[in-house]
């Protein structure tokens, strides 16, 4: 059974007008760690919400290249109580493990991108889609996703990720890491087979290179923020095909790369 995202903790409130403390229970982002065991063998320990494990653990194994799809699983097992995931892949992994925490210094598809790992190289997809989004579409899929974030009003402690098309967004997915929740959005779409193309990722946290790279593993052309970017984010995002939008906050935004995929509405009132 699933666990929640948050935990009660009791506290001690200072209030300045009193001069007093008083006595409450907080609502506390959930820290969780589990170790992934792949075929037999200790993969990784990653430190998550203990909610949707098991598509942390397809959306973590396809960003880390070793599956390309849901069906490269045969069996997948997780036992909570324990902190241990175990997985066993139909066939050899899609990529060496070895290569996973390789540093690659090269030139290849843009200077920026000689910052990072092997797998990195091999699995971020220059993004060739030409879908396109409405600054009205940017600005309501936000509100949706703050609408929607219960537990970040709770806590201030987790991240939200959401896949976003026409009207609404598809799925959301929570975590106390940024990547993980991209992660957990990765296994549903992998798992329940849902296309990433011509589709939008709504993020509530900082744009940083991490979130670029799994936007691009994705395969998502476009990803809105309500926060702000990193620089390394944003020539990674130039050289692998990608929208960066950041502060959408209230009724305006910045896009910071490939803005021709942001296109006004010159009909609307």
């Amino acid at each position: 059974m699933e666990r929640g995202n948050l935990s009660v903790w009791g506290a001690m409130r200072y209030r300045v007008d009193t001069g007093q403390f008083e006595a409450m229970e907080d609502q506390i982002a959930t820290e969780y760690a589990l170790t992934v065991k792949l075929d037999g063998e200790e993969f990784a320990t990653v430190v998550c919400s203990p909610t949707y494990l098991r598509e942390l653990v397809y959306g973590f194994l396809a960003s880390e290249g070793m599956i390309r799809e849901s069906a490269q699983v045969k069996r997948l097992h997780i036992d909570e109580g324990s902190g241990y995931a175990y997985a066993e892949l139909a066939g050899k992994p899609s990529m060496a493990r070895e290569k996973v925490s390789k540093r690659f210094i090269g030139s290849c598809c843009g200077k920026s991108r000689q910052f990072y790992f092997h797998n990195d190289m091999l699995t971020a997809r220059t993004i060739m889609t030409r879908g396109t989004l409405t600054p009205e579409q940017c600005i309501s899929f936000m509100e949706q996703l703050q609408n929607s974030s219960s537990d970040f009003h709770s806590s201030g402690g987790v991240h939200n990720a959401a896949l976003a098309e026409g009207e609404g967004l598809l799925a959301v997915m929570t975590d106390v890491g940024r990547h993980n929740a991209l992660d957990k959005l990765y296994g549903h779409c992998l798992l329940q087979r849902i296309s990433t193309v011509n589709k939008a990722i709504v993020f509530s946290g900082r744009l940083s290179s991490e979130v670029v790279l799994k936007a691009a593993k994705m395969g998502c052309g476009i990803v809105l923020s309500k926060s702000a970017p990193t620089d390394l984010a944003l020539r990674l995002a130039h050289d692998l095909g990608i929208t960066c939008v950041g502060f959408i906050r209230g009724r305006q935004f910045t896009v910071y790369t490939h803005a021709e995929r942001i296109v006004i509405n010159h009909s609307l009132p």
